[in-house]
């Protein structure tokens, strides 16, 4: 059981600042439903079946006026 912990959590340490872009230290902050949530949503996959729609340039111009990370 740790082996395959430890193989996976090494593998997706390496994968997840490539794909997402956190450092090492969001990556072990993050919890594994966290993790999930964000890889089901980049394949396209949400809860219930939907699939998720890209988000568009617009969308994000008003989530960052309205959530602006200083």
């Amino acid at each position: 059981m740790a082996d395959n912990f430890s193989t996976s959590a090494s593998r997706l340490a390496g994968l997840v600042p490539l794909i997402l872009g956190w450092t090492p230290d969001q990556f072990w902050r993050a919890t594994p439903e966290e993790l999930t949530g964000l890889f089901r949503s980049l394949d396209g996959h949400v809860m219930g079946g939907a699939t998720a729609l890209p988000l568009d340039q617009s969308t994000l111009a008003i989530l960052k006026e309205a959530f602006p990370d200083g």
